[in-house]
């Protein structure tokens, strides 16, 4: 056993791990929110499933938006950016729970996202950069898997919510009030020895890497996040609707189903990391990408609740591991001073279009197909992912990120 796995954590390193994972439990907490609040909101505002998809979409925009936050991560620092984000996204959730309409709920709702997707970005940065190689993916996964503790939260909580008198808005004002804690205890948070180690006068633009050998990795990784994507994200964010309207579900059914597949794959999730460390980014990939595509057809074709409470745990297994491998790869194959930019581009600015596109062109053709053979059919897509890591990219378990960012 090599020597950084027998060491353990300073005590610094102990509470970056806390307070990382703390700040990605609220990605988790936000991206269930919305998706257990639509009908409601939909309602409320008057909108049909189409208005609806358009309205996710929108939203979603902030989640590519969210590459000027990651991108400036790399010319004004890990820390200070990692700040922003945080407060950003307290703001902006907060004013959610106020919007008066359908566009200025979108609106605030796209900003929340711009700040929450740079936050998480930039976490797995500061991760990958701040722990030894042996245990990148362990740190990575647990780090990661910590949205899943906020979807078991906001699965628990929001159909307590709903009936509270302000309704759904108060989903919104609960979820700022942890955050709020979390700006105050960032305080401590040091910028990474890797990132100060090049620094440097010159600020990079977002352009430099594509004048750089990581230009093709960039596409390669994109492409990765963009199929897994367009599986991964209108399969768990929809499913309410379909469980509603194609199975007759209510709100409270559907919130204990969640829950339930939230708490069974969190373990699942938390180990993830040490999967990947332990046999591989190709081989781990193939097994956790597989999960999502059998999940979303099971959780799609059946009609017992328990046959759907099994679909959507695999499905929830797969997002969530699938996430930390993506994360754990895009970390790994740039060099520290391109890092924050060719994660914005890699996932935010191109991959991203896997995750607010497909909301466009859903909604219009649920009323002639249903969400079920819609969603089934995007079990294809993370298999694509699966095939792009092993033909295009480098193993990089166990290896130090200066050797994993070289390009042969």
């Amino acid at each position: 056993m090599s020597e950084d796995v027998r060491a353990p954590f300073s005590a610094y390193q102990k509470r970056l791990f806390w307070f990382l994972s703390v700040a990605c439990f609220f990605e988790g907490y936000d991206f269930f929110a919305l998706s257990q609040v639509l009908p409601n909101l939909r309602r409320d505002f008057g909108l049909s499933e189409t208005e609806g998809g358009w309205l996710v979409a929108l939203v979603n925009v902030g989640t590519v938006l969210a590459y000027s936050m990651v991108g400036l991560a790399d010319r004004l620092g890990r820390r200070r950016v990692l700040t922003i984000t945080i407060l950003g996204y307290a703001l902006f959730t907060l004013l959610s729970g106020f919007a008066p309409n359908a566009p200025a709920f979108a609106l605030l709702q796209l900003c929340a996202r711009v700040f929450l997707i740079g936050e998480w970005a930039i976490s797995m940065v500061i991760a990958a950069e701040e722990y030894p190689a042996s245990r990148r993916g362990l740190v990575i996964g647990v780090i990661g898997a910590s949205n899943g503790l906020g979807a078991i939260v906001c699965a628990g909580l929001v159909p307590v919510l709903l009936k509270s008198p302000f309704g759904w808005r108060t989903v919104y004002f609960v979820g700022v009030l942890p955050l709020l804690l979390l700006a105050y205890a960032r305080r401590s948070l040091r910028e990474t020895a890797r990132f100060e180690a090049i620094q440097r006068t010159e600020r990079p633009s977002i352009f430099a890497i594509w004048r750089t050998v990581h230009a093709g990795r960039v596409l390669q990784m994109a492409s990765t996040w963009l199929f897994f994507y367009v599986c991964s994200q209108p399969a768990v964010f929809f499913w309410k609707e379909f469980a509603v309207a194609e199975r007759g579900l209510t709100d409270a059914q559907v919130g204990g189903i969640v829950a339930v597949s939230a708490l069974v794959s969190l373990p699942l999730s938390f180990a993830a990391g040490y999967f990947l460390d332990k046999v591989g980014r190709r081989i781990g990939g193939s097994v956790l990408l597989g999960l999502l595509a059998l999940g979303v057809v099971i959780g799609y074709s059946a009609h017992a609740r328990w046959q759907l409470a099994i679909g959507l745990t695999l499905a929830t297994v797969g997002v969530s591991c699938s996430l930390t491998l993506l994360n754990t790869l895009t970390t790994e194959l740039f060099p520290t001073e391109h890092r924050g930019i060719a994660f914005a581009w890699s996932n935010n600015l191109l991959g991203r279009i896997g995750y607010w596109a497909p909301s466009i062109f859903l909604g219009p053709l649920v009323g002639s197909f249903g969400w079920g053979p819609l969603l089934r059919a995007t079990a294809v897509f993370p298999l694509i992912s699966c095939a792009l890591i092993w033909v295009f990219l480098p193993e990089t378990r166990g290896r130090e990120l200066e050797r994993t960012a070289e390009v042969a």
